[in-house]
């Protein structure tokens, strides 16, 4: 019915409210003739979908490791005695040889010049026995004393010459044991830090500083012991920073036989190669270890939806004969150029939907475009 067989329903109206009426009238009809939009032929809303490949993903668990260098020489002190200076600094480049530090050698110097004179002397007695049995020889062959005589003079020689030999021994380990008294670099490399100062004691046990040549690391992993059996040698071991990006690549070189019986867990070695001087030792990084390989689903990122922390994504199903969007929850694993990894939600030739995703919802029918 049009708009005049509706008009006379107000005959009784007059007035302003009669030519309001008017007015809503005319605008529903308009309206109801072009306004709204016809749905789509088919009855569903056009999408894009790609397949879900599949795409090798490795299994892998974090553990917190610590690095140590592998060309690291600790410098303790041979002798005891107090520090009299210090050559150099934290951080110096120094050669193998170097002089480190002086510890006070002067009781040494004393002992060693004690011994040296005591030599001398030893060597005035061994030129002496010489010339007592030269001269006894001589008057042997004459036949003026006994060959009683003669052997006591050899004797008397050869004594001195044994006790001349064991005081130059003993000056040679004097001499060994002041070269102790200056500290020297056993290796080239980078001085660390140095706790003891100038005037303080030091023993045998003191840490004096260390000496780390830069390059290779090893990194010291523990693994807890239910995971124990699953550890091979050679397996990867990646190195990441706190983003979970690969600092360094390595593989298993070292399982220790024992667990900790204090953390209940296995030590794993790996050998790291530091060529950049990015990692430290003593550092604590993290350590991923690689237990295998298996396939898992790719979808690309712009099929991916995130609603409170958690991810979705729509699959084009056929059911009962139509093509309709279900929704499904994800779990994704890592990034592989424009598509994540899915670890649970959709599975290998799944039709994911790739556009109008945020007109979508779970059920909705939809028609798949090329």
């Amino acid at each position: 019915m049009g708009l005049r067989g509706k008009i006379p329903l107000f005959a009784g109206t007059s007035g302003p409210l009669a030519a309001a009426m008017l007015l809503l009238l005319a605008t529903c009809a308009c309206s109801g003739r072009g306004g709204g939009q016809a749905p789509p032929s088919g009855g569903g809303i056009p999408v894009k979908v790609q397949v879900a490949e599949p795409a090798p993903v490795s299994e892998t668990s974090e553990y917190v490791a610590t690095l140590k260098s592998r060309d690291s020489a600790v410098i303790m002190p041979e002798v005891e005695g107090q520090i009299t200076d210090i050559y150099v600094h934290s951080g110096d480049h120094v050669a193998v040889g170097a002089p480190l530090m002086q510890i006070d050698p002067r009781r040494q110097e004393a002992t060693l010049s004690s011994q040296e004179q005591m030599r001398t002397a030893q060597q005035a007695n061994v030129a002496l026995a010489q010339q007592q049995f030269d001269r006894i020889n001589g008057l042997y062959k004459a036949g003026v004393v006994s060959k009683q005589d003669l052997d006591q003079a050899q004797a008397a020689l050869e004594t001195s010459k044994a006790q001349l030999q064991s005081l130059d021994a003993q000056v040679k380990q004097q001499q060994v044991q002041l070269h102790y008294y200056r500290v020297v670099s056993p290796r080239d490399g980078i001085v660390g830090d140095i706790p003891v100062r100038v005037g303080d004691r030091v023993v045998s046990s003191t840490l004096l500083t260390t000496v780390d040549q830069p390059g290779a690391l090893e990194a010291y992993v523990y693994i807890p012991v239910e995971r124990s059996t699953q550890l091979k040698m050679d397996m990867p071991v990646q190195i990441v920073d706190a983003t979970g990006n690969v600092l360094a690549q390595s593989r298993v070189t070292f399982i220790s036989p024992q667990v900790d019986t204090s953390t209940q867990s296995v030590l794993v070695k790996a050998t790291i190669s530091n060529n950049r001087d990015r990692l430290r030792t003593s550092q604590f990084i993290r350590a991923r270890v690689v237990w295998g390989e298996r396939q898992a689903p790719r979808i690309p990122v712009l099929s991916v939806i995130t609603l409170g922390g958690q991810y979705f994504a729509f699959v084009a199903q056929n059911e009962n004969g139509k093509i309709i969007a279900r929704q499904k929850i994800l779990r994704l694993g890592q990034m592989i150029g424009n598509d994540y990894v899915v670890l649970d939600g959709i599975k290998a030739g799944d039709k994911v939907i790739i556009s109008g995703t945020q007109f979508l919802t779970d059920g909705a029918p939809v028609m798949p475009q090329a």
